[in-house]
């Protein structure tokens, strides 16, 4: 009932023409749309009952993968992704950050993730922004670029230096010292944001979590992030395939459908062995992180890296195997294709995640 009532919802507002609408009105997402989305439970399923969330299942993760699975068939917009992520380093600290978590659940407010700075690639631990103590709290400075829905934020959970140490602080968008730039993506309707930190004067309770725990609440945070965008792309990938063969069934040459023919049997074939491996590998690591287990961060990279290195690859094909129609700007195809490219290079290209599987697998070669 929760996918079939979700997939509703995505088809009715989040359709591909309600995508071009928004994308000719320079509009990211509606917060009216987000409020409905979260009245759904997208937003509570991070969030132990206590704080005011709770899953259908009782595996929140899952559950979550599976809504960014049935949204990428759409290509839906909304800042599912930020304020899930937002939400899985507040809910493993709550503390001093109840009222937040109960605006972000209720879709009161959209908040996102600030770690990514100008020039770097992805490394979330080694932040240049600073934050500085005062006598009533923290000082934040510097500046923070590829923030999702950034403009659209209210809150930010801001990855800064403190004392040598990284830690988490939550500074409001409408905080003297702190301006936002909007930064445009590939993507139809995604923006992101850069944010100065100027002289940025927060309490001490916006301090999310101990510097202890901060380490292991990023790379939570990460995880969730990561198989979110994993999840979304099998259901690209699934859409744009469906629709792919179809096509080659309708479409005709010589007297008979195209897909008839030897050559294009065999490309759909390495499209269907390519998709399953996808759905595989984001399927063990939502069941790896879903468990917290020791193999999480191994089961992750091992999935951001097939993804998102075959991903592009296989909607280029299906762009091909479509002919000259598959490049033109009024087929949709483009609109998936933007999508799957920009989550390849978000929170760590597959490069980056084969040198941590290796790094990952090193250190096991060691203990044993």
């Amino acid at each position: 009932l929760f996918a079939s009532t979700t997939q509703s919802f995505l088809e009715k507002g989040a359709s591909l023409g309600r995508l071009r609408e928004m994308q000719d009105a320079g509009t990211s997402f509606e917060m009216d749309w987000w409020r409905r989305a979260t009245e759904l439970g997208w937003t509570s399923l991070l969030v132990p009952e206590e704080l005011g969330g709770g899953s259908v299942s009782g595996d929140g993760v899952a559950d979550l993968a599976l809504v960014a699975e049935l949204s990428g068939r759409t290509v839906a917009p909304g800042p599912l992704h930020p304020v899930s992520i937002v939400l899985a380093g507040l809910a493993e600290a709550p503390e001093n950050h109840e009222q937040t978590i109960e605006s972000l659940v209720s879709g009161e407010v959209v908040a996102s993730w600030a770690v990514y700075e100008p020039g770097k690639q992805w490394s979330p631990l080694d932040a240049a922004v600073t934050a500085t103590r005062t006598d009533t709290g923290y000082r934040i400075d510097g500046v923070k670029d590829r923030v999702e829905a950034g403009a659209e934020s209210a809150v930010l959970l801001v990855v800064a230096n403190c004392d040598g140490a990284v830690r988490q602080v939550v500074v409001p968008t409408d905080a003297p010292g702190v301006s936002v730039e909007s930064q445009r993506s590939i993507d139809m309707v995604k923006t992101y944001a850069r944010v100065q930190f100027d002289g940025v004067e927060v309490d001490a309770s916006a301090v999310v979590g101990s510097a202890e725990q901060t380490p292991a609440l990023i790379a939570r945070q990460s995880q969730i992030a990561a198989i979110l965008q994993c999840a979304e792309i099998v259901g690209i990938l699934e859409t744009v395939l469906d629709f792919t063969i179809q096509w080659g069934f309708d479409r005709h040459s010589f007297g008979r459908p195209i897909g008839s023919y030897q050559a294009l049997k065999h490309k759909y074939a390495d499209l269907k062995i390519w998709f399953e491996s996808c759905r595989a590998t984001t399927k063990a690591a939502v069941i790896e992180v879903a468990a917290r287990s020791a193999g999480a961060g191994m089961a992750v990279s091992v999935a951001k890296s097939y993804v998102g290195e075959r991903a592009p690859g296989m909607l280029q094909d299906c762009v091909q195997l479509h002919g000259g129609i598959g490049v033109t700007w009024e087929h949709d195809l483009h609109i998936f294709l933007r999508r799957a490219t920009l989550y390849r290079s978000m929170f760590g290209t597959p490069e980056d995640h084969n040198l941590r599987v290796y790094a990952l697998t090193k250190n096991l070669e060691h203990a044993s």
